[in-house]
């Protein structure tokens, strides 16, 4: 091989390697990210008011720099479970729509409440004030977590 030939081939070499050493270092000292960090606090569950339906909410927190996202809940064999929220439909009235998934963002917090993201759990289980109950929250990335929700009344 000529001597032309041999730099024409060394320059894209040594910028490949060059780059992937720096790729190395960059992931290495942990500048690549870190996938989704989720953990959920004591959530709550009201105490049925009407025979179809209640409703439980969770605080999930990530502390990771990736977004994930809560795709279901599970509880209590012989309830369902849905993930819904109320979405205004005009003349200052709401309606409820079940949700596929949502969002926990990165370095952020999910906070389902009665006016934004909940568990609606059908039919409802009987409850006392103070019970608890065990639900475990699915994501698209990240492991389940079990949590446990305690009985409030609404409003509470």
């Amino acid at each position: 091989m000529n001597r032309p030939r041999r730099a024409a081939l060394a320059v894209p070499l040594l910028v490949c390697l060059a780059t992937l050493g720096m790729l190395t270092a960059w992931t290495a000292t942990g500048n690549a990210g870190t996938p989704a960090r989720l953990s959920a606090a004591e959530g709550r569950v009201l105490i049925p008011s009407a025979p179809e339906a209640t409703a439980a909410f969770f605080t999930v927190r990530n502390t990771g720099t990736a977004d994930d996202q809560l795709t279901g809940v599970t509880g209590p064999a012989g309830h369902r479970i849905m993930l819904s929220r109320m979405v205004d439909i005009g003349h200052n009235a709401r309606s409820m729509e079940m949700v596929r998934a949502a969002t926990v963002p990165a370095g952020g917090v999910l906070r389902m409440t009665a006016t934004t993201l909940d568990a609606m759990i059908s039919p409802p289980p009987r409850l006392a004030p103070g019970d608890r109950l065990s639900f475990t929250l699915h994501f698209r990335d990240s492991p389940s977590l079990t949590v446990r929700a305690r009985a409030v009344h609404p409003g509470r």
